[in-house]
């Protein structure tokens, strides 16, 4: 029995085993971008380029960032409107208090005023309380009147002028003598007044 088991079952019919694979080596480890970038070139089976979805255009921003820059400009600009606002503010109420100030001991104002004259202020009708005198320089531009802490006190044109300088707001009338007549929408006779009417 020079045959060996093995060319006896070859002579029966038997195949021979297949020879086992060689180990190939391991390809050797890329960035993790490379694969992404490498596929995303190479055609797909159906001859179209292969888009991988996770590779993003470099042109296009991400929706989520856009939102985030519009969101921290818009609050930018609600800080900046709140601060021009309370500078503003700050502002005024130095300007009331100078003004305080710059009004003391120069209100005309009479205890004996038995005349009402109203003026237009704001958007409503008010009204200060004069004599006779005061009416007609009043109406002359003479005397003006002036809005403080809720009252509404008479000074000279002089005092009036100064005001406008401190708090134009604070002016709540001031009658210009030299007013072209049509300027007035009543500067017609028929609408004429007389200056000392009492409302």
């Amino acid at each position: 029995m020079s045959n060996s088991l093995r060319d006896q079952l070859l002579g029966l019919g038997f195949k021979s085993a297949p020879k086992p694979p060689t180990p190939a080596k391991p390809a050797p480890r890329a960035h993790p971008q490379a694969p992404a970038k490498a596929a995303a070139g190479k055609p797909s089976r159906d001859g179209k380029p292969r888009h991988d979805r996770n590779v993003k255009p470099q042109g296009d921003i991400d929706l989520a960032k856009a939102f985030a820059i519009r969101a921290q400009k818009e609050k930018d600009e609600r800080i900046e409107a709140e601060r021009i606002k309370q500078e503003e503010a700050r502002l005024r109420r130095e300007a009331r208090a100078k003004l305080e100030a710059f009004l003391k001991d120069k209100a005309l104002n009479a205890a004996d005023a038995d005349h009402v004259r109203h003026f237009d202020y704001g958007g409503k009708i008010k009204r200060i309380h004069v004599n006779a005198e005061q009416l007609k320089a009043l109406n002359a531009g003479l005397l003006g009147v002036v809005q403080q802490n809720g009252r509404y006190l008479l000074v000279t044109a002089e005092v009036l002028e100064q005001v406008e300088a401190i708090f134009s707001q604070a002016v709540a009338l001031k009658v210009d003598p030299n007013a072209p007549a049509a300027d007035d929408p009543y500067s017609d006779p028929q609408y004429q007044v007389p200056d000392d009417l009492v409302w």
